[in-house]
């Protein structure tokens, strides 16, 4: 309260007024209010229960009211936040301005204990995983059994949310990681990746609208399991690169750090998403981006090859490795000669490809086995 009342007042009189409210603090104080008015409830009828000793302790009611109201569903909300409020303010900490509020508005208050925003923030979602603990303890010190029924399946029900809480926040990490590679990882038009290929300009456009090649991030399943830079060798110079390796493909990018994206936007003012990694969030923060050099790779489709450093020393390159590009005919149409910055990166890269190409051909053969095994019947029959 003593951090959001004073941003609050700071904002009324026209101080941090860029600062979001709603993104640092969330539904903090629809939270606080249900919490607290659970805790009033649940202490006055302990209270009663000492004070009159003929008093029943129906603790039953308060559990039923708020358990199968909107305590653990406000608490949801807040943690789902959670992680983007922390990244937020260790952005917005970075300014003059801001640690000004925090140091001298807040942080000497006494009633704060010390104690600083990040670790105050984090406190609810402590609360939520001790509430199985507490409805544990009622359900060990009941003596009626119906009662105890009813607990049990209470504390159940918080467990669920607890467990289904953990695959929403997976889910969301994902949606924003994916939501932001969209905005850093540029598909060039094919007439710009490779000059042989000549489109009249009165064709351009209509080719430009049947390109769904960024569409390729959008989807909600796929999942990304490595990335990090790395070296490409060309004829005549070595290119900085940025490899992303998901579960289907591998997307091989050159790291541009133009200050204006192609299309002309600023990628310096795009809001950095917390999953992304360290790299990467700095590199887009100097206005950086990420160029697709050739179409993505599927699994089935990438042969990879370890590189004997004598064969490369002549060119001055070590922990260096061959990814081959096979069509569909079993033809190479593409090479790339990568080299990691340690013998460590080098195979920790090729030990992730292999895994990703194993768990691809496994998926996809149970796939197939299982459909023959069971074919589809016929909508007629």
């Amino acid at each position: 309260k003593i951090f959001m009342n004073a941003l609050k007042y700071l904002q009324s009189n026209e101080f941090l007024l860029d600062v979001d409210l709603g993104r640092l603090f969330a539904n903090l104080e629809e939270l606080n209010k249900i919490s607290h008015s659970f805790l009033k409830t649940f202490f006055e009828t302990v209270k009663e229960h000492v004070s009159k000793s003929d008093s029943p302790m129906d603790f039953s009611s308060i559990l039923r009211k708020f358990f199968q109201g909107d305590l653990c569903q406000t608490h949801q909300i807040y943690c789902l936040n959670y992680t983007s409020a922390v990244f937020y303010l260790e952005n917005l900490r970075q300014r003059e301005d801001f640690g000004i509020y925090l140091k001298q508005w807040c942080e000497q208050n006494e009633q704060c204990k010390r104690l600083h925003l990040p670790e105050l923030l984090v406190a609810p979602l402590h609360r939520l995983t001790r509430y199985p603990l507490l409805l544990n303890n009622i359900w060990k010190r009941s003596t009626d059994e119906t009662e105890k029924g009813f607990i049990w399946s209470l504390k159940e029900k918080v467990e669920k949310s607890i467990r289904d809480l953990e695959g929403k926040v997976k889910w969301l990490d994902n949606f924003q990681k994916f939501r932001q590679l969209q905005e850093v990882i540029i598909w060039p038009q094919v007439w710009d990746r490779d000059k042989r290929f000549f489109v009249p300009e009165c064709l351009k456009q209509s080719i430009r609208e049947n390109n769904s090649s960024q569409n390729i991030l959008s989807s909600a399943n796929r999942l990304l399991l490595h990335e990090g830079r790395l070296t490409l060798a060309e004829s005549t110079r070595l290119l900085d690169a940025y490899l992303f390796l998901f579960d289907d493909f591998l997307l091989i990018t050159k790291i541009k750090r133009n200050k204006k994206k192609y299309g002309g936007s600023d990628t310096s003012l795009i809001p950095v998403c917390p999953p992304l990694t360290p790299e990467l969030q700095s590199f887009i923060r100097e206005g950086g981006f990420c160029t697709v050099l050739d179409q993505p790779i599927p699994l089935d489709r990438l042969i990879l090859k370890n590189v004997d450093p004598i064969h490369v020393t002549v060119f001055s390159l070590r922990n260096a490795f061959l990814i081959q590009h096979e069509n569909r005919y079993r033809q190479c149409i593409a090479v790339f000669l990568l080299q990691a910055q340690t013998e460590t990166a080098k195979k920790t890269w090729m030990s992730q490809i292999e895994m990703a190409i194993s768990n691809y051909t496994t998926q996809h053969e149970t796939k197939k086995s299982t459909a023959f095994c069971f074919p589809a019947e016929s909508s007629e029959i």
